[in-house]
């Protein structure tokens, strides 16, 4: 079994498969979600998913052998909080990961009751719909620091080789203030520095995402960067890999330019 890539994707808005409306506006991105599998051309032992939308001081790790669903989304039809998706979770793999990270002179704790949070369990479900491998999630820290979850990327790198596929769920651009043609601009311009920058070489592409508030419209686009933070880990992962982007949306959200990535 090679290495398995790993990829920051931008998880889009809300329960959007569920929602007609709202999954015709997704096509592009559901579409390059559902070819991830072929992508990866093997089934990966499990997948291990860093979202934007659980923070905690420090790192923890989702412990649970079937975890619960968590809708941390509101103001969307009912049956959007009927949705299950089944996978079992991999409190064994939890356990090493947690002493991966431990070892690398990071916080980090197990969380038994921690569920599947939407940046989790809405891209499972396009990527994986059958729910046939297991999945467990690692919170960011909510210090937000660049180096800090570049390192936790580091320490995770390893379980590429054991068949483990590491993903950011996030999004490229997240400022739900702006969105429309207020975003268009900003969006754009980030994006291009974002995409321009992941195609540098390792040392140039590390040091310029350490310091990503220097780039154009950095805080227009993130004036919080919980969904960026997973890109830090997925890139520290595959620290010397190179990038391709693998979906790219102008007009997004009326405005906005997004897009998600794959190292290796």
């Amino acid at each position: 079994m090679s290495d398995l890539p790993t990829y920051f994707i931008s998880h889009g808005g809300g329960p959007w498969p569920w929602v007609p409306s709202m999954r015709e506006q997704h096509a592009l991105l559901e579409k390059s979600l559902a070819n991830m599998p072929a992508e990866i051309g093997q089934t990966p032992r499990a997948i291990l998913m860093i979202s934007g939308h659980w923070e905690t001081d420090g790192f923890a790790v989702m412990h649970a052998a079937n975890p619960t669903m968590l809708y941390d989304y509101r103001g969307f039809p009912p049956e959007t909080y009927q949705v299950v998706y089944p996978a079992s979770g991999a409190p064994d793999l939890a356990e090493q990961v947690a002493d991966m990270i431990d070892a690398a002179g990071l916080p980090v704790r197990l969380d038994d009751t921690r569920g599947f949070d939407h940046g989790t369990f809405v891209p499972a479900a396009v990527m994986y719909p059958a729910a046939d491998i297991p999945v467990f999630q690692v919170s960011i820290d909510r210090s937000y620091d660049p180096a800090q979850h570049i390192a936790l990327g580091r320490a995770l790198a390893p379980l590429r080789a054991q068949g483990v596929l590491i993903v950011g769920s996030g999004l490229s651009y997240h400022n739900l203030r702006k969105l429309g043609p207020e975003a268009e601009v900003s969006s754009t311009e980030f994006d291009r520095w974002l995409t321009d920058t992941l195609a540098l070489p390792a040392h140039d592409r590390t040091a310029a995402i350490l310091n990503w508030e220097d780039a154009p419209y950095a805080r227009d686009c993130h004036t919080e960067e919980d969904h960026l933070v997973p890109l830090f880990a997925a890139l520290g992962a595959a620290e010397n890999d190179t990038m391709t982007r693998v979906y790219h949306q102008r007009g997004f959200f009326g405005g906005v330019t997004a897009s998600s990535f794959r190292f290796g």
